[in-house]
């Protein structure tokens, strides 16, 4: 008896998230064959097994087969955006992908990025994708930073001296002098960190969020230690230290606020007391008079109440690369071609 076999032809299919080509990628639907005794003929039986590559392939018999011709004949590139820095970044989606598949694409893709003269080349890992990341060391790739939900890889192609800019090398912190109009500051006891148990009265200080302006943290931080609303008014100085938080360098900005409101109500969680102190009294602290840095800050706000320091002020501006809106921290006594032009 002579069989014949028949292999469906391929047809085209849209392409993945993850891939990019100058063709569709074709899929193979194998073809098996059994021989159905009750009627004396042969049946065909369709597996659908999409083997998504762009070279066409040959019909396999089963997934095995499959995947060791996809990992022949697998000639994509990853789909990367250009940057303004003749790198590419790649960002993966979530979508589950074998490593070995990967690590075949991400060689093809380094190949073709090296021959168009690439740069800099960045993955972008969503926490679903961590098993990933090995392939990607193993072909040279070094972590640059994590956030909670990505990891983002980096990796250097040419020859020349790597230009890649460090990880953000800064945190950045607010210390919030609040004044009202008898010359008494707000002043916190924490209940943790290098000040807990020691008595020491201090401003309320904190963190700033990612994308939070200065400014804006100040009053935040007032609000939430405090129960004080608060209005800023002006930077008065800033201190840089380093090897600080995770080794990272540190600026620490002193800003002066006004008060809205007068009643506290403490953040029990981490503020052990709060209160209104007439500022002699926070200056004399032996704390703060045996350290250069508390007693130059200390000395900055008198200054400033008694009308003989000007900060900086925050001025709203628009950026000529982008409609991004920014703020200026300027010197408020200096008169400049745009305040002129106000009405």
């Amino acid at each position: 008896m002579i069989i014949k076999f028949i292999c469906r032809s391929p047809f085209l299919l849209p392409r993945t998230s993850y891939f990019s080509s100058k063709r569709h990628f074709l899929s193979c639907r194998p073809v098996k064959l059994s021989f159905c005794q009750n009627q004396g003929k042969l049946t065909k039986i369709r597996c659908g097994i999409n083997l998504n590559t762009r070279s066409s392939m040959s019909c396999s018999a089963t997934p095995a087969m499959a995947k060791e011709k996809q990992m022949e004949q697998v000639d994509r590139i990853l789909a990367a955006k250009e940057d303004d820095y003749g790198g590419v970044t790649v960002e993966m989606t979530n979508e589950p992908l074998d490593p070995s598949v990967f690590a075949s694409l991400l060689r093809a893709s380094l190949s073709h990025w090296r021959q168009q003269g690439k740069k800099g080349v960045w993955i972008k890992l969503p926490i679903e994708l961590v098993m990933l990341v090995e392939p990607a060391v193993k072909e040279g790739f070094i972590y640059h930073h994590a956030e909670p939900k990505y990891l983002m890889l980096v990796s250097w192609l040419p020859e020349t001296a790597n230009t890649i800019p460090a990880n953000a090398t800064h945190r950045v912190g607010i210390g919030a002098f609040v004044v009202n109009e008898r010359n008494e500051v707000l002043v916190v006891q924490e209940k943790s960190g290098r000040f807990r148990g020691t008595g020491v009265w201090k401003f309320p200080t904190g963190v700033v969020d990612e994308g939070e302006d200065i400014s804006d943290a100040a009053v935040r931080e007032v609000k939430e230690e405090t129960g004080v609303n608060a209005k800023f008014v002006e930077l008065l100085a800033f201190r840089q230290s380093h090897k600080s938080f995770f080794d990272k360098s540190d600026l620490f900005f002193v800003c002066m606020l006004q008060p809205l409101s007068h009643d506290i109500q403490m953040q029990e969680r981490e503020i052990e007391a709060a209160q209104w102190m007439p500022f002699e009294q926070y200056a004399g602290q032996p704390f703060v008079q045996g350290h250069d840095l508390l007693r130059y800050i200390s000395d900055i706000c008198l200054a400033k109440m008694e009308g003989r320091y000007t900060g900086f002020s925050p001025v709203l501006t628009v950026t000529g690369f982008s409609a991004k809106k920014t703020y200026l921290y300027m010197n408020s006594n200096v008169r400049t071609t745009s305040s002129s032009n106000d009405p």
